[in-house]
């Protein structure tokens, strides 16, 4: 095998994308149009979610790489407009879904001003997850310190989907009670 044949990868020829664009081309600016106007304040979770969508639209059809469809299906706008909506209902969910954190104890203001008042957010934030074990701390700190969705969540420690939602859950119930044992105390 040739050198050039081990450097580019197997999905990236030019026929790809010459199939890729006849079949998304003529559609791409009329969905983001739509997704726009499903989220009108966040211009670049729109881009996301055209490029999912048409990611979506790729894979189903019988030209994509995983092609799964034999029929001849071609995605159409409205068909590639109903997987957007999905998809930005999904994102929606997926956001929801986080419980909020207990605010008992952290600072009243969003903006840090100087490196003292960072060692105190840290010295804080290491107090509220010290009681926690080891794997509700990862969990929590992926999720809301990092970011991460669940199911990134879960790749990144290798556990299951379920396992980080059941983590998750019970982590912020520790927390909750630590934080009303706290002012009990005080």
């Amino acid at each position: 095998m040739s050198s050039a044949a081990l450097s580019a990868p197997r999905f990236a020829t030019r026929e790809t994308d010459e199939r890729f664009t006849a079949l998304i081309g003529p559609h791409r600016q009329p969905l983001l149009r739509y997704v726009r106007s499903l989220l009108p304040s966040d211009p670049q979770r729109a881009e996301d979610a055209v490029q999912e969508t048409l990611l979506r639209a790729w894979l189903a059809s019988p030209t994509g790489s995983g092609a799964r469809r034999a029929d001849g299906f071609q995605p159409g706008l409205p068909w590639l407009c109903t997987v957007a909506r999905n998809v930005v209902i999904d994102w929606s969910r997926r956001d929801g879904v986080r419980p909020a954190l207990p605010t008992a104890y952290l600072p009243e203001t969003a903006a840090v001003a100087d490196d003292q008042a960072r060692v105190v957010d840290r010295t804080h934030l290491v107090e509220l997850l010290a009681p926690l074990s080891r794997p509700h701390r990862e969990v929590l700190v992926y999720t809301y310190l990092l970011g991460c969705s669940g199911p990134d969540t879960a790749l990144a420690l290798g556990i299951p989907t379920g396992t980080v939602k059941s983590r998750l859950h019970h982590a912020m119930r520790d927390l909750r009670r630590s934080a009303a044992y706290s002012r009990e105390c005080a």
